[in-house]
């Protein structure tokens, strides 16, 4: 199987580390972090007019048409930079909701704004106390106008910086997306930053009214298959991410044990240290290899066959990510977990990585409950 990169493949490599190199250091980085909205939105801006936020949609949609090879280099890059963006909720899951359930009028009135940059999504799915259940208690009832949601939502990414929130719903007996303007009347948030210096926040949802174009696809289809490919394509984004924080780790960690001196020489040359970062260098090429696997699984039609290798891959990400944030600390010393310093906040959104979308030990559950990784 060949896993070199096509030719434009290499050139949104290039373009997606050039922009990053502009507009992510992490000085700036730290910067955007402190503001209102924990990032600058100009910057996201300037990531729409480069074709990132296009990526997933259809040439037919005004988008570039990107596969998960193509996420998988930009989340990857996106990683190393330690980015406060939201492509993950807006590019990556608002992506594969909207291609797989919108109706063609819903993707003409939001795929626009988004490509543009104009819209931001946020995903809220998550509710207080489910621990990565796929049980949804918030409620949908169809009226004469349209439908009222209610119930809560926790830990919603960018929901303070969102223009629309991708609303997860039972109604009927099936599950629902609805596409909830953030100003709507009776939806109220909680924001707060989190960990690894994003943001997020708990939405309550009472009488919420919206109309029958709110549901995605407007119709009576069950989006529980969408839904449940949207958190693979996440968990594949994810591996991709922390396979870049790590490399990002790695390297500056190399460099240090190059350049710090103890007893009149680097400490690069006590061999001990060596072997410390050549056992980090094997769990990233084990993790970037899962991570491939992953890219290359989140396009099976099976959806067990699919949730299987996202289970296995996260796992693998989930270990490697707490080997190599933990080494790099230890070989930095108490400089790793400075504030000044990026090492501490890169394995802080390991961590985080770690939490999303079912930690190690769910998907650990998960794999053996669907047979092992291979079958």
């Amino acid at each position: 199987m060949n896993f070199d990169l096509t030719d434009e493949q290499r050139l949104l490599q290039d373009s997606i580390g050039k922009l990053l190199a502009d507009t992510y250091s992490f000085e700036q980085r730290r910067r955007y972090q402190v503001t209102p909205m924990g990032r600058d939105p100009s910057v996201w801006q300037v990531f729409a007019e480069t074709g990132l936020a296009a990526l997933p949609f259809s040439e037919a949609d005004g988008g570039i048409g990107g596969g998960s090879e193509e996420t998988m280099i930009v989340m990857e890059a996106l990683g190393r930079a330690l980015s406060l963006e939201p492509f993950l909720p807006t590019v990556v899951i608002g992506g594969a909701l909207l291609n797989d359930l919108a109706t063609p009028d819903q993707i003409a009135a939001l795929v626009p704004g988004i490509i543009g940059g104009r819209t931001i999504l946020a995903y809220a799915h998550e509710e207080p106390g489910a621990r990565y259940s796929e049980a949804i208690a918030t409620t949908a009832h169809a009226t004469r106008d349209g439908y009222v949601l209610n119930g809560a939502k926790a830990r919603v990414l960018f929901a303070d910086s969102a223009s629309i929130l991708l609303v997860t719903a039972g109604i009927a007996g099936e599950s629902a997306v609805f596409a909830v303007p953030a100003d709507a009347s009776g939806l109220s948030l909680h924001p707060y930053p989190t960990q690894d210096g994003m943001r997020a926040a708990d939405l309550t949802l009472k009488d919420v009214v919206i109309p029958p174009s709110a549901r995605l696809g407007e119709g009576t289809a069950d989006a529980r298959p969408a839904l449940a490919r949207a958190c693979d394509i996440a968990v594949a984004a994810l591996c991709a991410e922390a396979v870049g924080i790590m490399q990002g780790l790695l390297d500056m960690t190399v460099d240090y044990l190059k350049t710090r001196k103890q007893f009149g020489r680097p400490i690069g040359d006590f061999q001990a240290l060596q072997h410390r970062a050549a056992e980090m260098v094997v769990e990233i090429e084990q993790a970037r290899s899962m991570a491939l696997y992953a890219a290359m699984m989140v396009r099976q039609a099976d959806p067990v066959a699919r949730a299987r290798a996202l289970s296995a891959a996260k796992v693998q990400i989930g270990q490697s990510g707490r080997f190599v944030g933990q080494s790099a600390i230890q070989l930095h010393g108490g400089i790793g977990m400075t504030a000044e310093y990026p090492a501490g906040a890169a394995f802080k959104r390991l961590t985080m990585i770690e939490k999303a979308f079912g930690d190690t030990d769910w998907h650990i559950e998960r794999l053996a409950s669907l047979g092992g990784a291979l079958r």
